[in-house]
């Protein structure tokens, strides 16, 4: 045993030290994204592509023999599979943004730095004219995140709450474990809900043609009213949000002219409306399921009176498919 941890912490260093040369630009800085930080009138349709859960790590943590074969080139040939697609659609995304749990290692595990460097390492192969977009889920900064933890993803990420703009689109990530429980960082998630309001005030005042957000996990899963999922007994963690802040935020939503919340954490696809103009789409993941789904992305079009999307599983994945047309 003590060898075969030896040869995991060899291969582990071995693999950081091959990734250090990636440059990975941190684009979130200021609660905005650079590339589209400008606000902007609408000028033509646009895609672009939502994905969830790489979660590097997840597929062998979940076998009952880890050992020394524990590692994540499953997940890594997912990304890349994906990646590949996306290079090769026709007309370009706009951006590529995956919604959260982007590795599996949790703040503080032993595994959870060479993981980020794979991540970051696989989606240097992302065209650079798509920007990659990243959103945090609860593998990212905790359950119960900490300071600790939230300054640690920014080091890592950027910004793990931020808006930004494409043709008179405006798009607002959130950080959903805020949601959750904000025990340790009160006065974070109170600066993300000022934040959130004025953004969603901005987004009237600046007659945006549509508002969209971005977060990991969903506010339901198939209903408004459904009660809280817990993984298990021990309700440590959920895959929805409490009921009575879901209704309130649902609404202020709504009030604000929401029409899409884009979502994972699920590893299934789901969602549904509220009071029928709000849709809540939740994406399953790139890299592990825990359904029926194919691993896959969604890709979303966007109109001047619609958005239309679609969840394309990479193994039915069909280059001919008129969904991708524009």
């Amino acid at each position: 045993m003590q060898f075969q941890n030896f040869l995991l912490n060899f291969i582990i260093f071995v693999k950081m030290k091959a990734m250090t040369q990636v440059h990975f630009q941190i684009m979130s800085k200021n609660h905005t994204f650079l590339p589209y930080s400008s606000k902007s009138k609408w000028s033509a349709p646009f895609t672009f592509i939502q994905a969830a859960d790489t979660q590097y790590g997840m597929i062998d943590a979940l076998k009952e023999n880890t050992s020394s074969e524990y590692n994540w080139d499953k997940e890594i040939k997912l990304t890349e599979k994906a990646i590949e697609i996306a290079n090769n659609l026709i007309p370009k995304p706009k951006f590529f943004i995956v919604c959260g749990d982007l590795v599996n290692a949790y703040p503080g595990e032993r595994l959870k730095a060479s993981q980020i460097a794979s991540f970051k390492q696989t989606f240097s192969k992302l065209d650079p004219k798509i920007p990659l977009i990243c959103v945090c889920g609860n593998h990212d900064v905790g359950n119960y995140p900490t300071s600790k933890d939230i300054q640690n993803y920014r080091k890592d990420f950027g910004d793990d709450y931020f808006s930004f703009w494409v043709g008179g689109v405006k798009f607002i990530a959130l950080n959903s474990q805020y949601y959750f429980n904000d025990t340790h960082v009160k006065e974070y998630s109170q600066e993300q809900d000022n934040w959130l309001k004025s953004e969603l005030k901005d987004g009237i005042d600046s007659n945006a043609q549509h508002v969209m957000l971005f977060q990991h996990i969903p506010w339901f899963l198939v209903e408004p009213n459904e009660e809280m999922a817990f993984y298990d007994e021990t309700k440590k963690g959920s895959y929805n949000l409490k009921k009575e802040l879901r209704l309130k935020m649902l609404e202020l939503f709504r009030s604000y002219g929401v029409t899409k919340i884009f979502c994972g954490h699920y590893h299934r696809n789901g969602g549904g409306f509220y009071q029928d103009t709000l849709e809540i789409v939740i994406t399953s993941a790139i890299g592990r399921q825990l359904g029926d789904d194919k691993s896959g992305f969604r890709l979303v079009k966007v109109y001047p009176d619609r958005i239309t999307h679609k969840y394309l599983s990479f193994e039915l994945f069909d280059p001919k498919d008129p969904f991708l047309k524009l």
